[in-house]
């Protein structure tokens, strides 16, 4: 790095365009003397540089914003959709070709596309001319700033660190082999035994952990001799978390395999698993670690995650959780749902899901298949879907017709368009032969984030404030169109039971504290790593598990009783998404405020408004979505009101 000297120039500047720019100047000159390397050129070229491109011009200054917007967006945007189209081998249910795929997967045709920016001055020419506020700024002054002004941070944020090519391979690559591990990793179920010595699933099945081995859990509620089923999936769930899964068992093995004494045939297992979760979460350490170095601003994964890509203080984020997870409404909850089982609850109960009672899983089954079919037949009726939910015809068949619907190796995600031209990309699960409650009821949940993505896509003020804040905004509308995956179907509910909001609201109270608790493993795992970067994946298995142990015996134990199977640090996200879970618990929390909001209000319009608002701070785009801040406070109100609603009609 040259050592400038950035007073002769600032002199310049200020006499050439007037002391009423003197906190622009400087603040731009920081900026770009910061990341100026020898490469780029000597003072003099730094100082011709400087002299040459700061804009004070008011009208100047907006065509520049302007080539900016169109700049990042043909570049970001196109990069998106090549990224995309080649994964799809990687990311589908589908042909595999060994050897081929991963690289498909991992080509990146820009890979030092920072450091280009900069190599080619674009980069210094919006750090010169453009702001490049802090969190806290952010948060303290947003409020006041308009839609220019905001466009013109979001230009500025653009440009981060100069990230050599080396640690980009090394991103893409770690990246994306845990990613595709995590995809690949189902158990083989077909041997295993349950506490009454029955095989619950047929030989060939296979089960995508963690979610659905929890999806199958669920279904043990609406199943007879249900729970000795649920027992044993909660100890082929701790194995998994543990890494003491037989090798034998992965392997496609027939043995009766017995999950609690983890014996095939009664015989000992032979060989296990090992950590090697645990090594697929590591790599994602080193490629945090070989980036810390390159971000100055934000040195930590943690501090990136949070300041950067969330825009939420990482204390006020833990705040939320641990606020969330003691609130003593939970007791009440409690109570509802071990009436509801007429049992003492289990660890494996924080999955329930069932205080509204659904048809059995088979019913459910059969009426997707006859109603929606495979998933190109629910891309066939998405306009019919949306116009259902109350979406006018033309805007029902312009975001139905935006959104493509494919199977995915993995749990199911969705994807926005790179750019307004092209589609949006809804990717679900299903069964071996068709898709299903699970594939429909997670094909609503990814649809909800479709919407989000075209809505915010369209029909937002600017070009750069396309998107919303972060995830646990887009989580929101997820969440929320899940809720209808019932109603889409025609599923008849109790007239004798309380309306939907109200059980929506108790069950996303269930939903929040059953995810917030992964959410403080994911977070606290992360410090340890920051704390133990030398850590072996043994140790860091054991570590997880400790903290794990830590979180249900504060927050859970007293409702649930005792875990054996270390049920907190099951998410699998936690292995190939670092520190994503928070966002699951902010979702619910910002779900039951939209929810809410929109009781007397339609569905469509509001959804439509909302995501309109554009890429503000999280807490300033809640405020301008329902009027007020991002607190569990109206959520636990909202709670307290179903609860009583609930007694009224349906007494203990």
């Amino acid at each position: 790095m040259p050592t400038l000297d950035i007073d002769t120039i600032k002199t310049t500047l200020l006499e050439h365009h007037g002391a009423l720019h003197q906190e622009r100047i400087n603040t731009g000159l920081h900026h770009v003397a910061r990341l100026w390397q020898d490469s780029d050129g000597d003072q003099a070229a730094f100082n011709a540089f400087c002299e040459q491109h700061f804009v004070s011009d008011e009208a100047d200054l907006k065509r520049l914003l302007d080539r900016f917007e169109i700049m990042l967006t043909t570049v970001h945007g196109h990069l998106t959709e090549i990224g995309r189209d080649l994964r799809r081998w990687s990311d589908l249910r589908g042909d595999d070709f060994e050897g081929v795929d991963a690289l498909m997967a991992t080509f990146a045709p820009a890979p030092d596309l920072s450091d280009q920016f900069y190599r080619q001055k674009l980069a210094f020419i919006g750090l010169l001319n453009f702001p490049r506020p802090d969190l806290t700024t952010m948060l303290a002054e947003g409020d006041d700033w308009s839609i220019d002004e905001w466009a013109a941070v979001r230009i500025g944020k653009a440009f981060g660190p100069r990230i050599p090519v080396e640690v980009n391979d090394l991103a893409r690559t770690l990246g994306h082999s845990s990613n595709h591990w995590v995809a690949s990793f189902h158990v083989p179920v077909g041997g295993l035994i349950d506490e009454d010595g029955r095989k619950p699933f047929d030989p060939d099945r296979r089960l995508l952990a963690h979610w659905l081995i929890r999806e199958e859990v669920r279904a043990g509620y609406a199943q007879e001799q249900g729970v000795a089923t649920q027992r044993a999936l909660m100890w082929v769930m701790k194995r998994q978390i543990d890494g003491t899964i037989p090798q034998a068992v992965m392997d496609g093995s027939l043995d009766d395999w017995d999950p609690v004494a983890n014996t095939l045939n009664g015989s000992d297992a032979g060989e296990l698993l090992g950590p090697v979760r645990y090594e697929r979460w590591l790599d994602c350490f080193t490629v945090a670690k070989a980036l810390d170095e390159h971000h100055h601003e934000h040195p930590t994964a943690i501090a990136r995650k949070f300041e950067l890509a969330r825009e939420m203080p990482e204390d006020e984020v833990e705040r939320l959780l641990i606020d969330l997870l003691s609130a003593p409404v939970r007791g009440v909850i409690a109570e509802r749902v071990q009436a509801a089982l007429g049992r003492p609850l289990e660890a494996h109960d924080i999955y329930f899901d069932e205080l509204s009672p659904s048809p059995p899983v088979d019913d459910l089954n059969r009426m997707v298949r006859e109603r929606i079919g495979d998933n190109l037949g629910m891309q066939k009726k998405l306009p019919e879907i949306l116009r259902g939910l109350g979406f006018p015809d033309e805007e029902a068949e312009f975001l139905g017709t935006r959104v493509q619907v494919e199977i995915a190796r993995g749990s199911g995600h969705a994807m926005r368009p790179g750019m307004p031209q092209y589609a949006a990309w809804l990717r679900t699960n299903s069964l071996d032969d068709e898709l299903g409650w699970d594939g429909f009821d997670t094909g609503m949940h990814e649809l909800g984030h479709n919407l989000e993505q075209l809505i915010s896509t369209h029909w937002v003020p600017r070009p750069a404030l396309r998107n919303v804040p972060n995830t646990a905004c887009t989580e929101a509308f997820a969440f929320l169109y899940q809720s209808k995956a019932g109603d889409v179907l025609g599923v008849e509910t109790d007239p004798n039971l309380p309306d939907a909001w109200t059980m929506d609201t108790i069950q996303t109270m269930l939903d929040a504290c059953q995810i917030a608790g992964p959410a403080l493993v994911d977070l606290y795992a992360w410090r340890w790593l920051y704390a133990n970067p030398d850590a072996d994946a043994a140790a860091f298995r054991d570590a997880v598990i400790s903290i794990a142990t830590d979180l249900w015996d504060r927050f859970y134990a007293e409702y649930y009783g005792p875990d054996p199977y270390h049920i907190l640090a099951a998410y699998q996200h936690m292995v190939a998404h670092p520190l994503y879970l928070p966002d699951y618990a902010i979702g619910h929390i910002q779900s039951q405020l939209i929810r809410t909001h929109m009781r007397s209000r339609d569905l469509a319009a509001e959804t439509k408004r909302i995501c309109s608002i554009g890429c503000f701070t999280p807490d300033l785009w809640t405020r301008k979505a329902v009027g007020s801040p991002i607190s569990v406070e109206p959520m636990i109100k909202d709670v307290e009101e179903a609860l009583s609603t609930l007694s009224a009609l349906v007494p203990h």
